[in-house]
């Protein structure tokens, strides 16, 4: 079961590093200028730190297969577990191409920027929905993880995590949404704003609340089961 737990913690790890990573790439158009390409960069940085401190506690977050033979080779781990590590990198790196595809498919003119979304969802709502569901689920995944009392000395530094995570939260989802991942933040703009705002409203409101459930239902999937100190 510990075993099991390091594995899925890899598997969420490298999803969220391709998913955040490659989504500011398309969201920013990398390439096109130095900013884009900066920003990438930055936004590949910022989720190593995220997840360091969201699954560092609890695998190490190698989260790169390069990682996990330099370690392997090294004496630090065993094969058993190197293999479990690649299994799950390899599955989070696949599933997290798929759900960026989704993304991009459903609102091509977002990923390009020739749209923009405030406030409201800029492609449909189900776009909006899926967009604000991934992004708070991984958002709130940070906070449970950079906070849990069960994942070593990680908390210290909470603030941290969450601070950066959020920025490139942003990164990857403004184009689509305007990058809510909060009720509340939503709920005032809309009643002032009204129109488009106020009809999409209910995206996001229920999209957190289902993003923040199932945070909770990964983190109990990889949480480890002793307390550490």
């Amino acid at each position: 079961m510990k075993s099991m737990k390091k594995y899925l913690a890899e598997l969420v790890g490298t999803f969220v590093l391709t998913f955040l990573g490659c989504g500011a790439a398309v969201s920013l158009n990398c390439g096109s200028d130095a900013a884009s390409v900066v920003g990438t960069a930055v936004a590949f940085g910022l989720t190593v730190v995220a997840m360091a401190y969201t699954i560092g506690g609890i695998s190490g977050c190698h989260i790169n297969p390069a990682i996990t033979l330099g370690v392997l080779l090294s004496g630090r781990m065993t094969t058993k577990d190197a293999i479990g590590y690649w299994i799950g990198q390899f599955i989070g790196g696949v599933l997290a191409a798929a759900c960026l595809y989704l993304f991009v498919t459903t609102s091509p003119g977002l990923a390009e920027g020739t749209t923009t979304g405030a406030n409201a969802c800029a492609a449909g709502q189900l776009n909006g929905f899926i967009v604000e569901l991934v992004l708070t689920t991984l958002f709130v995944l940070v906070v449970l993880g950079a906070t849990a009392k069960t994942n070593g000395a990680t908390n210290n530094f909470a603030g941290l995590a969450i601070g950066l995570s959020l920025i490139l939260i942003h990164l990857v989802g403004i184009h689509y949404t305007g990058t809510s991942v909060n009720p509340a933040r939503s709920f005032g703009p809309a009643l002032f704003e009204g129109g488009q705002a106020l009809t999409d409203l209910w995206v996001f409101i229920v999209a957190p609340f289902a993003g923040g459930a199932l945070a909770a239902l990964i983190w109990k999937a990889i949480e480890p089961v002793e307390k550490k100190a």
